[in-house]
């Protein structure tokens, strides 16, 4: 009984050694602009070709941030948005999903619903710049997903935003 119960808590162990997770060693804008989905910088392709993925979130770039219990976009998110148009015009075979997000503070409730409003500004904005809605899907994952976790008006300015995800 006791080499039975040894032989299962061996292969237990060695079963979760071999779990893999794809958040290990990935930053906030690896793989499709999105924290740790585990797609290395590679498959986003070259940051110096103005057709990759990788090239709009790096030059593009991929977020805007929004001010504590807003959704309206400031002019700065606007111009980021303009220039996410001009990119997704430019590169039709993309679709994108724009992911909202909250900070800390607040009911998971209500921040889902904040994240989904922030989301919904986006798409109507890039809808209005001339893409197909039939190429964006939103998502709200309210405060669930920080970019950094803190108590800290910092991290707070960092997890508010709206990520645009681009993908084939």
């Amino acid at each position: 009984m006791r080499l039975l119960t040894t032989a299962i808590l061996l292969t237990a162990a060695l079963a979760l050694a071999a779990c893999n997770n794809p958040r290990s060693g990935t930053s906030d804008t690896d793989s499709w602009g999105s924290a740790g989905n585990g797609i290395g910088s590679t498959a986003l392709g070259d940051p110096n070709d103005p057709n990759s993925i990788a090239y709009f979130n790096q030059t593009v770039g991929d977020r805007v941030h929004f001010t504590v219990d807003q959704s309206g976009l400031s002019p700065e998110g606007m111009a980021t948005l303009r220039q996410q148009a001009v990119w997704l015009n430019q590169n039709p075979h993309f679709a994108i999903l724009i992911e909202g997000h909250a900070d800390e503070r607040g009911t998971r409730e209500y921040n889902v619903a904040l994240g989904a409003r922030r989301a919904n500004s986006v798409q109507e904005y890039l809808v209005q710049q001339g893409i197909g809605a039939s190429r964006i899907r939103t998502v709200s994952y309210g405060k669930e997903r920080p970019v950094e976790a803190c108590a800290a008006q910092r991290c707070w300015d960092l997890n508010r935003r709206a990520v645009t995800v681009v993908s084939r």
